[in-house]
């Protein structure tokens, strides 16, 4: 094979900064991948899907080998707006060094972490001559902080109709906490928001008895959702916990009784329950104090634990070997396109802190940067065989 030299971690996660992808474009960041993985000897796959009433995304597989162990790798390069560009120290898409730090908008999340492994897998086949010894794959997606429909979803189909079927799967989401390793994720809770309406009759407000406040209602069956906790958490979870995230009633007029209320909710639920588990509990409590409403959900993602085993445990042995520290493996943060792969393979997820994600001046360290990709390799070195 021909020999591969590795990119350095930290040039190519300010190269990928340097591409505005805010999602859903494409912005050059797979350009830029499939230029780097390809130098590397990948086979590299574009694939563009789509969806009546979404847009267009752009996607990247890419593998190297065809023997087992098969071990993935899943990112996005898509991420969010900037906001106010004059808030930023640096130009959000300079992809800038300051010091020992990279500033930019996808620095943490997760542009760094897509830089680490790629360079991880380069030190990896510069070691072996170009022979990974089995076969690794990235599975690089567009969309993943926009409706995550024409993304992972639709790039796992494609993977198994072609018969592209990894053994587990390491997500670079920003996991780490107080210090880069701290934390590996084996699950994810899962997530709805429901829009509740309660409808009354419209009247005048010095003639109550004649109307009925579907204000009053509203706000009685949101203090029962509140006051009522839905779980006391699970072995791997934290308690499940629902937020109102909005209240409307759209009345100009202060002597006017609504004919309608309408309440956002937002939950996060662990694996003690479905959606339709979570959304009959609600259900129960709003017919409590009304029968005349609408809930109306939409699903993120149910909740899920990816059991600890040979993945987590390289990973683990990995993070312990560069940095010293035991990671805790934990399910807490919001979704991520963890909770399609589990449904294909074992999987765990592991990037660099995310204390600054979709923040202003979105920043990471040099140094943590090559400590993920030295751990990258070192989880790579004890999964792929000599």
């Amino acid at each position: 094979m021909a020999a591969v030299t590795a990119p350095d971690p930290v040039e190519l996660a300010q190269r990928l900064i340097r591409c505005p992808s805010v999602t859903p474009a494409e912005g050059g960041a797979l350009d830029e991948l499939e230029t780097v993985l390809g130098g590397l000897g990948f086979r590299c796959t574009r694939l563009t899907f789509t969806e009546p009433g979404t847009a267009d995304v752009a996607n990247l597989y890419a593998r190297i080998g065809t023997g087992s162990p098969h071990i993935a790798f899943a990112g996005h390069t898509d991420v969010v707006p900037v906001g106010d560009t004059a808030a930023w120290s640096v130009d959000p898409f300079g992809g800038q060094r300051v010091g020992d730090e990279v500033i930019g908008r996808g620095a943490v999340d997760m542009k760094g972490a897509i830089a680490a492994f790629v360079a991880a897998v380069g030190r990896l086949l510069e070691e072996r001559g170009g022979d990974p010894g089995g076969s690794i794959s990235f599975l690089i997606t567009g969309d993943e902080e926009g409706p995550s429909i024409n993304g992972t979803r639709k790039l796992l189909e494609w993977m198994q109709a072609e018969g592209e079927q990894p053994e587990m799967c390491v997500v670079g989401e920003p996991t780490s906490e107080a210090a880069l390793g701290d934390t590996i994720k084996v699950g994810r809770r899962g997530s709805l928001t429901a829009r509740l309406t309660v409808h009354g009759t419209q009247g005048h407000t010095a003639y109550p008895h004649k109307a009925d406040n579907p204000v009053h209602h509203l706000t009685r069956a949101l203090r029962r959702l509140i006051d009522e906790p839905i779980d006391d958490g699970s072995s791997h979870f934290e308690p499940s916990q629902l937020q109102i995230t909005s209240v409307d009633v759209g009345n100009p007029a202060h002597n006017v009784i609504p004919a309608s209320a309408t309440a956002t909710l937002n939950v996060r639920f662990n694996d003690r329950h479905t959606s339709d588990h979570v959304l009959g509990w609600i259900r129960a409590r709003v017919h409590a104090e009304t029968t005349n409403f609408e809930l109306t959900p939409r699903i993120s993602g149910e909740s899920f634990l990816s059991p600890p085993g040979a993945l987590t445990d390289a990973l683990a042995a990995a993070v312990q070997e560069v940095t010293g520290r035991t990671p805790a493996l934990g399910t807490g943060g919001g979704t991520s396109d963890a909770r399609f792969i589990k449904d294909l393979c074992p999987v765990a997820e592991l990037g660099l802190r995310n204390a600054t994600a979709h923040q202003v001046d979105e920043r990471t360290t040099t140094q943590e940067l090559r400590e993920l990709c030295a751990i990258d390799h070192a989880a790579l070195r004890r999964l792929l065989a000599p």
